[in-house]
């Protein structure tokens, strides 16, 4: 799974046990890397304006914010349904 750079240099902000020299993979735990109940309310409101979208309610769970690949999976489906129109 690839994601955009802005979207990794965002999700670095919000996980301090991965190193910078550490990759961030597809199936990184995010909360293993540090990705806790606050942070994750954060980089929410971090993502919704970088991208320009709104989390719906469906997408506010534990599963949403388990990996990277689930994050940014979600991200691009609420991302295109939003350019759709």
């Amino acid at each position: 799974m690839s994601w955009d750079q802005q979207f990794e240099d965002l999700l670095r902000e919000y996980l301090p046990f991965l190193s910078s020299d550490e990759p961030l993979t597809a199936d990184t735990e995010l909360r293993d890397a540090g990705l806790d109940s606050l942070a994750t309310v954060e980089l929410l409101g971090s993502l919704e304006a970088a991208y320009d979208v709104r989390f719906v309610d469906e997408a506010l769970n534990l599963e949403t914010f388990a990996t990277p690949a689930t994050l940014w999976g979600t991200l691009s489906r609420m991302a295109e349904a939003r350019a759709a129109g």
